[in-house]
Parts: C-alpha cells; structure tokens; sequence
C-alpha cells in the first residue's frame, strides 16, 4: 500500500511539473554587444536579471553567456512561467531602464523561441 502511494504522488507530481514546463516560455536571446561598451552593458544585464527574478514570480531562470572566443557575442536563456509572465516582464520599470540605458550598446538582438526537450538538474 505505502509503495502504491508513493508512485501515485510521484506520478502525480512528474504530470504537475510536466503541465508547467509545457506553459513556459523559453527563449535564445542572441546579443552583439559593442565591444567598446562591454562592460557597462554586463552590469547592466546582470542588474535587470537580478532585479527581475527578484520581483517577478513569472520569471523563472536567465542564464547569460558570452563567447570565449569574442565577449561581445553574448546568449542569454530566459525562462518565463508563460507567455503572459513575458509580456508583463516587458512592461516593468527594471526592464524599460535596462533597454533604454543598452539600446546604444546592441549592435545586434535576434531573438529565437525554442521549446524545451528535456533537462538534467542535480539536486
């Protein structure tokens, strides 16, 4: 009966986070900075991301990455409960702040939707 239980909140709990994950938004923001004004704009996207998986529960994750081998191409993975979480994020002062102060620093932004296939996390 106890293992009976425990594969029943297991499973129960495996489809939850399943749901979830099918809602959330992920997204490759792909980053050419001006190498000139790199570190300015490092500070700058660390403050927002802070600020915003601080104060927004819809953000979920940012991971920003720049190229070994050129600095100034950086990839950012943003994860966003859903689509709504997104577009509200968009809206906050610490998001306006960040485009206004690095909109002079961003040679290019492409930004790519891409869906999550899997996921290894240690505990």
């Amino acid at each position: 009966m106890k293992n009976l239980l425990v594969t029943i909140v297991v499973t129960l709990f495996t489809a939850s986070a399943l749901a979830q994950q099918s809602k959330q938004m992920v997204r490759l923001a792909k980053i050419q900075v001006d190498p000139l004004q790199l570190k300015q704009y490092n500070a700058a996207l660390t403050l927002q991301m802070k600020t915003a998986v601080k104060l927004e529960p819809g953000v979920l994750t940012y991971y920003a990455v720049a190229d070994k081998k050129d600095a100034s191409h950086i990839t950012i993975l943003e994860i966003y409960a859903d689509t709504a979480a997104y577009k509200a994020h968009t809206l906050t002062p610490h998001f306006k702040k960040y485009k206004a102060t690095v909109q002079n620093m961003v040679k290019s932004l492409e930004l790519v939707d891409v869906g999550l296939i899997g996921k290894a996390v240690k505990p």
